[in-house]
């Protein structure tokens, strides 16, 4: 919240027009009002010339006055100042004075904007919500229909085609997502939203924002103050902050929350100023200068950094991290916590009145979510605001601050009302919650089905489960629920309602405005990512650089066709290039749009207002990439040296470049998702080229195909540009009847008229618009593209089980069959250190190393669970890593013990898991695969299969993942799992490899109390095997705390404050804390964790004056444990060093068996890249067949040859490309998986890539059968079978080295980004030398050598020999076909040999390269 909305109100919205005579002050007197002391911080005696001051800004016309106010500076003295106007210094100031600390001034700052108001009387706008029977529910695929696959793929579309005209039934499950829930949101009462995962919180609050999916059916009514959605603007008027945290990772904190702020506007804040200013100056009232300064600040529209954005940071606690950029996978940004509370500021910061939160406490402590739950309280108890805030383990302090409680469950509501009421229903109903119990977790957890049974207090009564329907109805006639039903059956009186509650108008700033603000923001976004610019420009310099040594003018000569016709090879070259280069468009445009999807649903603007500084912001790139190319290329290649003609040819490129940056930002907003972009990129990218009028020739194109030929943007730029050149002076000699530029214009098929450059001209300029138009509609009306799949699990069996049973159940210690060594972990006198980062260089600091951990000793015993915590950043991720064995850099010193015998990362990779704090893992497989695979590759050889599934059915049980056994695992926050469900599949996969000692980081954060309590469940059911498990945690709740033994506390700086038990009930841990002089007794029923964090912290230790490592290291305790690792450092008698006879633990061929099997099963799944890929290969087959129909039996001219072979080089290069562009993502993201795996000892390098290799070899040769059966017949190439299997055997190979070699260049790169720029680099180089726009023969003598080290070109070779070299038809030139291939093109057919191992040649070079790159490079820094 924040204190921008301070201002929203106003009783009477009177705006006094004219000038009020300004009434003079009688006496000073009046204008303090006794109570207003107590408050005024800045109250200083007044001096005279104060109030002369103040008066003459009170004589100033209303306008002017309320822009107008007293600022005192760092000496003291008050200056008039503009609000527009206040520097950054000067608002830091003025804030520092209003609210120094945000935990202790908050409440006094709103607590005297209040009185300002009340002092004259103004009403605060107050807004009720309210929801009668609401109920909403959706249709979705369940069983194996739900999982994608190659074939899902096909039926979804045939089936969604036959539904849309009703010829299929709907065959979709139905369900109930809200069930009839009714209920009162009210203005000044928190109200906290409570419920276990998937019980419909998140929709809730979207029905309420007026913002739920179209897909979903609604059926009751939602109303603010009595008005319903149509009568006013919901989105304006409350602010619904997602539990997904989508920011532009390129702007600072500060930024984003200012950009947001600005979008927003001010609402009514200003008509409220005026009216407050208006009744203190007839009342004589002098306000505060310091509040006064910061209201006139708060109610200015569009500032660039207002007042607001200021003091919602600092009230986040976001000040010290505001410059800071937000980052993403790309950019070091903020912490996973700060950028939850940016996604809470982005939208607090503007003048909503109901705020609807959804999660905003994932990944923050308990003391920060405290503060910022405790300012939201401030602000909705003192202003009056409302609040529904959902969070998912909160804390018992954080708890108490609520007013009001719903609890939902599947989909009912079971508890509405006050706070204090919620326990006295539950016991009603025979449950009660325990003592040391945190309420918040008891209420999750009771209507669960697992967890209920342990509440149950009535001893005389039978147990039954009490299901969520039955408690909504008992909820009814509990006085509590009657109480409700009265409320709700009385209508609101809408004349109550203040005029300005609810938001009418659409948007915060007038159009200007929030262009002006766009732009800003797209200058901005610009300037940081002016690599992208620069490299493109580096890229385009370099091209031309070779362009213009392939084209020299020396070697370019004007004698006939043939050398003329050069030219236009250069000419059309230069055209691709400018076209291509705005290819970056589509990356750049994809990454922006989450975080406008999201603003426009919230109308921060119209969607025209965001597509026009996109467009226009780029326009001087344009001008910019066009004048180096023209400028280097034109006078080197040796074109018309008319200065005339130079400017035309430049002006002509310019606007290429435009058409291009347009279209390649319609197809990114278009297909939303880079792999479908990519391929309509590369589509419509074919259609412009195939029909641009050089690779066939006009009097060629089919009349079917004609119409494209005219809509082509392409085919205008090459006539106009052709026509600028060749109707030149240099053209002008005569050759048959006319000149020879003319010649060569219409042999070409185009027009050789000089009016035709305008009409290039008009033309591209119009298809600009079109584009961008195109782009504003997409924007306007398409949403997110993959839709967050849920998974509905298989209903859970209900089997009541008998209690004898039960009873064995327990006996039998649960899961764990196969039997492992128990293995203690000793460590002494560890120190980590890392090169010292060059910020802290630069701000003087002199040692070349940064110490993270400094002489860290303890043990880890077998059947002991341990928690390391301690503050953020107190190293305890980093001890972990270094203990497991998983950092990457840094040194290393100390001693580290297994059993007593020096650590080995090898043998020790094999008796230990490592759970990490992301959650990685194949997105395309499911469950139940994933657990396989890891006890395939992990289990020791002698462990058959069935006791393999034995084994993992175990785990699954034991982890409790049995519901979700065939679900898709997905990509975190896109689909798939649950944050709870992938956090416990990351613990299964490593249970499953039987290990005798699993770190663990962080395995709770995330999640909500039930969630962690379950995964908590599997924790403590591991260590009761007899395995030492280590847990890094943050925050945990009392019940989580003490299901840990042993504590290894750490505080900032790397550190031991004290290592050992927790005892019963925290005891030990409390009593060695309380046994220090100074430290605070804890208060009974305190959660002893965060007492503990808040005792050691570094200011408590400042202000009693001691360091608790040396108390530590002074204690007994100390001694005792260096007592216990110098015993346990001895290796027991009897004992030997671990030793396996292999590195793995199982062969190289089942490892190579395992990662195929795994890749199979993605391939098969990832219906985007491998359905997608074969319906665009299938689709381009029928596209070139029909374009180049029946053109392959056409030998009778050099014009024939030439259309032929044109549409052999498009789809070389075409498809080629497209190949390699399309894996380049499948590969990133599973190579993130691959890090982790090969960590984990799992399988070496080599498997992994042979198995990445070998599973595109069916889906690339269905590909090329498919692509050549329909090609080979439709364009008529000779039927022989010889031919035709060339033909096959080409194209098969060239798709796989091109697959290959995009596989490889992610492998040398570290993300995808960077692969697809690096990778594109080379596209434009292989096109110029592949031998069709320049033959081999005509290539200069210094750069022939490229032309045989590019593998397109021999592709090409390949292609074009194998269909035409052994042909002796003689030519209209005299010549025969094969005398012209080897004369103009160099081309041998008795080459054919060498051609085709020259293929496997580079299919093996690529696939040898890749699988050295993925085996030495890593990129993963720990």
């Amino acid at each position: 919240m924040d204190g921008s909305d301070i201002y929203k109100a106003s009783s009477s919205l009177r705006t006094s027009s004219g000038h009020i005579k300004s009434l003079r002050a009688a006496s000073t007197s009046v204008w303090r009002n006794s109570g207003m002391d107590v408050f005024s911080k800045s109250s200083r005696e007044e001096n005279d010339e104060e109030a002369l001051k103040w008066a003459a800004i009170e004589k100033l016309p209303t306008f002017d006055r309320l822009k107008k106010g007293l600022l005192f500076g760092s000496t003291g003295a008050s200056n008039e100042v503009n609000v527009d106007d206040l520097g950054m210094e000067e608002r830091k100031r003025l804030l520092d004075r209003l609210v120094n600390s945000a935990d202790e001034d908050n409440e006094k700052f709103l607590l005297r904007l209040r009185n300002r108001i009340d002092r004259v009387g103004i009403d605060l706008p107050t807004i009720e919500v309210k929801f009668e029977h609401l109920s909403v529910e959706a249709d979705v695929n369940t069983g194996s229909r739900a999982l994608p696959s190659f074939i899902n793929f096909y039926l979804d579309i045939v089936e969604g085609f036959l539904n849309f005209f009703h010829l299929l039934p709907n065959r979709k499950n139905h369900i109930t997502i809200l069930d009839d829930v009714s209920g009162i949101v009210k203005p000044g009462r928190m109200t906290l939203l409570l419920g276990p995962p998937s019980s419909g919180k998140t929709t809730l609050l979207l029905a309420l924002a007026g913002n739920l999916a179209k897909e979903l059916e609604v059926s009751g009514k939602v109303s603010y103050n009595g008005h319903e959605f149509h009568e006013f603007v919901p989105m304006r008027t409350s602010a619904y902050i997602s539990q997904n945290d989508v920011h532009i990772g390129e702007m600072t904190v500060r930024e984003t929350l200012a950009f947001s702020g600005r979008f927003q506007g001010v609402g009514s804040r200003y008509e409220m100023l005026v009216e407050l200013s208006r009744r203190e100056k007839n009342a004589n009232i002098k306000p505060d200068p310091d509040l006064d300064i910061y209201m006139k600040a708060a109610a200015s529209k569009g500032q660039e950094a207002s007042v607001v954005t200021d003091y919602t940071l600092k009230i986040l606690g976001l000040d010290v991290c505001a410059d800071t950029l937000v980052g993403d996978r790309m950019i070091r940004g903020i912490s996973g916590g700060q950028k939850k509370r940016v996604t809470t500021g982005e939208m607090i910061v503007g003048p909503s009145k109901v705020l609807l939160m959804d999660e905003i406490s994932t990944g923050l402590d308990s003391s920060t979510t405290f503060q910022i739950v405790n300012s939201l309280k401030q602000y909705v108890h003192i202003l009056e605001g409302t609040a529904l805030i959902s969070l998912l383990q909160p804390a018992p302090e954080t708890y108490a601050l609520f007013d009001e409680i719903i609890l939902l469950s599947d989909g009912k509501i079971v508890y509405e009302g006050p706070r204090e009421n919620v326990l006295e229903f539950f016991e009603s109903m025979g449950f009660k919650c325990p003592e040391r119990k945190n309420v918040a977790d008891f209420l999750q957890e009771v209507t669960s089905k697992k967890d209920q049974k342990q509440y149950w207090m009535t001893r005389e009564e039978p147990y039954r489960f009490v299901t969520a329907k039955e408690f909504a109805k008992a909820y009814e006639s509990f006085h509590i629920g009657r109480r409700l039903a009265n409320e709700l059956a009385t209508a609101y009186d809408k004349s109550k309602s203040h005029p300005a509650a609810l938001t009418t108008e659409k948007y915060g700033l007038n159009t200007k405005e929030l262009l002006k603000a766009c732009f800003d923001r797209e200058i901005l976004l610009m300037k940081r990512n002016s690599f992208v610019y620069i490299f493109k420009l580096f890229q385009l310099t370099t091209m031309a650089l070779v362009t213009m040594t392939v084209f020299l003018r020396t070697k370019m000569h004007r004698s006939g066709i043939e050398d003329g016709g050069l030219y236009v090879g250069a000419l059309f070259f230069g055209v691709t290039m400018v076209m291509f280069n705005g290819m970056a468009e589509i990356p750049m445009t994809i990454a922006k749009l989450p975080v406008f999807y999201k603003q426009r649903d919230f109308f921060f603007y119209p969607t025209w207002v965001y597509a026009l500084p996109t467009w226009f912001v780029k326009i001087p790139v344009s001008f910019l990439e066009a004048g180096i190319w023209t400028i280097l290329t034109y006078y080197v290649i040796g074109f018309d040296p008319n200065i005339w003609r130079f400017l035309k040819h430049y002006l002509l490129l310019v606007i290429i470049n435009q058409m291009s940056s347009a279209l390649f930002r319609f197809i990114g907003a278009a297909g939303r998702n880079m792999i479908v972009a990519n391929t309509f990129g590369s589509f419509s990218l074919l259609l412009l080229f195939a029909l641009g009028g050089f690779v066939l020739n006009r009097e060629d194109v089919k009349k079917w195909w004609i119409w494209g030929y005219w809509s082509s943007p392409m085919m205008y730029a090459m006539n106009g540009i052709v026509v600028n050149e060749y109707l030149g002076h240099k053209f002008k000699k005569p050759f048959l009847d006319t000149t020879l530029g003319k010649i060569l214009v219409t042999s070409r098929g185009l027009f050789a008229e000089t009016y035709w450059y305008w009409i290039a001209i008009a033309a591209l300029l119009g298809f600009t618009l079109i584009y961008n138009l195109c782009y504003a509609l997409s924007l306007g009306f398409l949403n997110k593209f993959e839709k967050a799949q849920s998974n509905a699990p298989g209903e859970e069996e209900d089997v009541e089980i008998s209690s004898t049973t039960k009873e064995e159940n327990v006996n039998k210690k649960r899961g764990m069959i196969l039997p492992f060594e128990p293995h203690s972990i000793t460590f002494d006198n560890i120190k980590y250190s890392v090169d010292m980062p060059q910020e802290m260089k630069e701000q003087g600091v002199t040692n070349e190393r940064l110490l993270l951990l400094k002489n860290l000793s303890g043990s880890f015993r077998p059947g002991v669970l341990t928690a390391l915590m301690g503050v953020s950043g107190a190293g305890k991720t980093t001890l972990m890593d270094v203990l497991a064995g998983r950092k990457t850099g840094g040194i290393i010193e100390g001693d580290i013990r297994i059993s007593g015998y020096p650590k080995k990362q090898e043998t020790f990779a094999r008796i230990s898991g490592y759970c990490e704090q992301n959650d990685i893992h194949s997105p395309h497989v499911t469950v139940y695969e994933s657990l396989i695979y890891s006890a395939w590759l992990r289990l020791p050889a002698d462990v058959n299969t069935d006791a393999r599934k034995m084994f993992v059915n175990e785990v699954m049980e034991l982890v409790e993942l049995n519901p979700v056994r065939n679900a898709l695992v997905g990509l975190p926050g896109v689909n798939g799992l649950s944050t709870e469900q992938r956090k416990r599949l990351t613990i299964a996969v490593e249970l499953v490899a039987n290990p005798s000692i699993i770190f663990m980081d962080e395995p709770t954060s995330g999640l909500d109390a039930r969630a962690a309590a379950i995964v908590m469940r599997t924790v403590r059911n591991t260590v009761d095997t007899g395995r030492t498990v280590v847990c890094t945690i943050h925050q945990p709740s009392i019940d989580i705390f003490e299901a840990f033994d042993e504590l290894f506390l750490m505080k900032r700086g790397g550190q031991e404050i004290y290592v050992g038990p927790v005892g019963r009930q925290s005891c030990d841990l409390i009593k060695y804390f309380q046994d220090i002089e100074g430290v605070s007794k804890i208060t009974n029923g305190y959660n002893p964790a965060t007492w503990m964090l808040e005792v050691t912290t570094s200011s408590q230790e400042l202000a009693m004056g001691v360091d608790f490592t040396e108390i530590y290291k002074n204690s007994e305790l100390y001694a005792r444990n260096k007592a216990l690792i110098a015993d346990l450092s001895q290796p027991r008698p009897g004992s030997s060093d671990l030793h396996f006879s292999t590195q793995y633990s199982r062969s190289f061929f089942t490892q190579c068996q395992a990662c195929l099997w795994k890749q199979r099963t993605s391939y098969w799944r990832n219906s985007p890249y491998t359905a997608v890929r074969f319906a665009f290969t299938t689709f381009i087959g029928l596209f070139f067949g029909s374009i180049f129909w029946d053109l392959g039996g056409k030998r009778k001219s050099v014009k024939d040859l030439g259309n032929s072979m044109g549409g052999l080089y498009t789809s070389v290069l075409f498809l080629g490309i497209q190949n390699a562009s399309a894996v380049q993502p499948v590969v990133d993201i599973e190579r993130t998986v691959f890090y982790r795996e090969r960590a984990s000892g799992m399988y070496s390098a080599l498997p992994y890539a042979f198995a990445q290799m070998l599973v595109e070899i069916p889906y690339i040769f269905s590909q090329t059968v498919v692509y050549g059966l329909i090609v080979y017949a439709m364009i008529g190439f000779d039927w022989t079978a010889v031919k035709f299997f060339w033909f096959l055997y080409f194209m098969f190979t060239c798709l796989l080295f091109m697959t290959f070699y995009g596989m490889m260049t992610v492998a040398i790169t570290p993300n995808a980004d960077i692969a697809a720029i690096s990778a594109a680099a080379f596209y434009g180089l292989w096109n110029l030398f592949s031998g069709f726009i320049i033959p081999r023969p005509k290539i200069p003598i210094w750069w022939r050598w490229y032309y045989w080290g590019n593998p397109l070109a021999w592709s090409l070779y390949g292609v074009i020999v194998s269909q035409y070299g052994d042909f002796d038809d003689v030519l209209t030139s005299g010549e025969t076909v094969k005398g012209y291939l080897r004369r103009y093109f160099g081309f041998k057919h008795d080459f054919l040999g060498t051609l085709a191992g020259v293929h496997v040649g580079l299919v093996v070079l690529f696939a040898v390269i890749f699988a050295y790159c993925i085996k030495t490079f890593n990129f993963q820094k720990r």
